[in-house]
């Protein structure tokens, strides 16, 4: 199989060096390369929803929840909308990458409509929130912030020391299907029938996202040497050590948690309104991770076991 993109100069300590690449606009094919890559894209096309009409808003009734519920839903909901803005501010600078290193025409293809998705995404959290009384453009909590804006994915996207395969790993293969696992739970917990479509809504586009990730990077490791299979081992563990097992996902399992946020989140649980708790996502994230592990392994990506002081030690 021979690589139809050049790969980035690596070793260069420089954390934007993949800007440094000739701006090669032709010969361009947009040709299929990648199948499975190409259907998913056209998949997106065929399953597009508008946020606006896709959810039975009016169905919503506030009155059913108290003061506290709906406050702790907009929290909830706003803090969604958030992340869902941080995958469309990370997605132009993978778009660039792909085009940067000339990889194949189908990821820019299926990533146009990913990133599409996100904005939908942002939109329907947005409108949730509105629901259950007003969006809140930042957390209550100030402290807050920084756990809830990245996880750091922009700052590695041109980064030339680490593969793009290492990024689909780490972003996608892990931390979207942690998300996704949780999504899944989300569905059969959640009462509030506003709340259950907006997050099917979600997860229909959140397949798509997982298959993308595992596709790829199945598609290339053949073709990956072991210095590069090495790489998307050590920020597979990255992500998992001090990304998801730091409370980026779940506030709970951060070294300090904010207590307030973890109440406000059972509040929501209770009423149906969308949000899990440490009872419900402890033994998720063992077999989210243990899933993960059980893929990439025969991928030539061996993760270690974990340990966590909320979870327990060699999961």
């Amino acid at each position: 199989m021979t690589p139809t993109y050049t790969l980035a100069p690596t070793g260069t300590g420089r954390p934007n060096a993949v800007l440094d690449l000739p701006d090669r606009q032709f010969p361009r094919s947009i040709g299929e390369t990648v199948g499975p890559i190409r259907e998913l894209y056209r998949r997106s096309k065929q399953r597009e929803w508008n946020a606006a009409t896709a959810v039975d808003w009016a169905a919503f009734d506030p009155s059913s929840y108290t003061d506290d519920q709906l406050f702790a839903a907009r929290q909830y909901w706003s803090r969604r909308a958030w992340g869902e803005y941080g995958a469309i501010s990370e997605s132009p600078a993978m778009a660039i990458r792909y085009q940067m290193e000339r990889r194949e025409p189908d990821l820019v293809f299926f990533w146009t409509m990913r990133t599409h998705e996100e904005v939908r995404h942002a939109e329907v959290c947005q409108r949730m929130a509105d629901a259950c009384g007003g969006y809140l453009t930042e957390p209550v909590t100030k402290a807050l912030e920084g756990s809830v804006a990245t996880h750091g994915v922009r700052s590695m996207s041109f980064d030339a020391d680490t593969p793009l395969e290492a990024l689909v790993a780490s972003l996608i293969c892990c931390a979207e299907v942690i998300a996704f696992d949780v999504f899944v739970a989300l569905i059969k917990i959640t009462t509030d029938p506003v709340a259950k479509q907006v997050l099917k809504l979600i997860m229909r586009d959140e397949v798509r996202h997982c298959d993308f990730g595992w596709k790829y990077l199945e598609y290339r490791v053949p073709d990956m040497t072991a210095a590069e299979i090495d790489v998307c081992r050590a920020k597979v563990i990255w992500m998992i050590e001090e990304i998801e097992l730091k409370g980026y996902h779940s506030s709970w399992l951060s070294e300090a948690p904010d207590l307030a946020e973890i109440e406000a989140d059972r509040l929501v649980y209770e009423a149906g309104l969308g949000a899990t708790v440490e009872e419900i996502e402890r033994p998720l994230m063992i077999e989210s991770i243990g899933r993960i592990r059980e893929r990439m392994a025969p991928l030539g990506i061996e993760l270690p076991m974990f340990d966590h002081p909320k979870i327990g030690q060699g999961f």
